[in-house]
């Protein structure tokens, strides 16, 4: 099986593959000398093969795209060499539509798209630290129970919902308040606890979830609330995905959290003042980024 990204996400749960018994293939486009994961304290070598040539590639019967969502068509090549009608394609990545943004790239193979609740953060090339979670959410079906035989014996919980659409909209919220938040102040996740910050989260969170709604997911006011709550309760030196992004001068992946609201709400005839007025913020921040040293 394969795994396309060594970022935090690809390298966990290339690792939790590996440690479930499983030759892994990690697909990277930037060589790394190894793969090494931090987790509870206990850091360990994951033995993987890491190839950075597609054309060399066959098709494999488990691909996991691991790329950040801004980055999908980077793994086009890898797609094309390592699936085919025999393959299923998880997608490990954040937003909504994450298998519409895959499917073009890998005819004929099964897409599924999953929801990542995992806690990772690439420390450096090859080096992640798992900080909490890992859990798996995806669609009803019978790839479900083979994903979660995949992962049996490593702690990865998968869980199959019959209603994906709510699922993916609750985990934009968990993203969409906080990551833009992190990234722009630069302050790690106990910022939400400060009551200005926590008040303009709150309403972020209500804009997403009218938005949500608009579209078809089952979403409440309490799912806002729940997951604000839930953050605050975080270790405050606990980071997000952009935040790590940012301090590390990567591209953000604004367009495909915060962009997803709007957009949606464009569609829908639905207001998103504020998360607009955060996603003009988090283009202009893009524009230029460097490395925080």
């Amino acid at each position: 099986m394969a795994v396309i990204g060594a970022g935090a996400i690809g390298g966990f749960f290339a690792a939790k593959l590996q440690e479930a018994g499983h030759e892994v293939t990690v697909c990277v486009h930037t060589p790394i000398e190894s793969l090494v994961l931090e987790q509870a304290g206990v850091r360990r070598e994951v033995p993987v093969q890491i190839v950075t040539d597609p054309k060399i590639q066959e098709p494999v019967e488990w691909v996991f795209v691991a790329t950040k969502a801004q980055d999908t068509a980077g793994a086009e090549p890898w797609l094309r060499a390592m699936s085919n009608s025999g393959t299923t394609v998880v997608v490990l990545q954040n937003g909504i539509e994450q298998a519409e943004r895959v499917k073009p790239f890998a005819p004929g193979s099964l897409v599924v798209p999953a929801v990542v609740y995992c806690g990772a953060e690439r420390v450096s090339p090859g080096i992640i630290v798992h900080h909490q979670s890992s859990r798996l959410i995806i669609p009803e079906g019978e790839a479900g129970a083979k994903l979660a035989d995949l992962f049996s014996g490593t702690g990865v919980e998968v869980v199959q919902t019959p209603d994906f659409l709510t699922t993916s909209w609750r985990k934009l919220l968990a993203n969409v308040a906080a990551n833009p938040i992190t990234a722009l102040t630069m302050r790690r996740i106990g910022v939400l606890r400060e009551p200005a910050v926590n008040e303009l989260a709150q309403k972020l969170l209500a804009e997403a979830v009218a938005v949500g709604q608009s579209a078809g997911a089952k979403l409440t006011p309490e799912d806002a609330r729940s997951v604000l709550d839930a953050q605050c309760r975080l270790d405050e030196g606990a980071g997000t995905s952009m935040l790590y992004d940012r301090l590390a001068g990567q591209p953000l992946e604004h367009e495909y959290i915060t962009g997803a609201v709007v957009r949606t709400a464009d569609r829908q005839g639905v207001g998103a003042p504020l998360n607009r007025a955060i996603l003009a913020l988090l283009r202009a921040l893009s524009t230029g980024l460097k490395p925080t040293t």
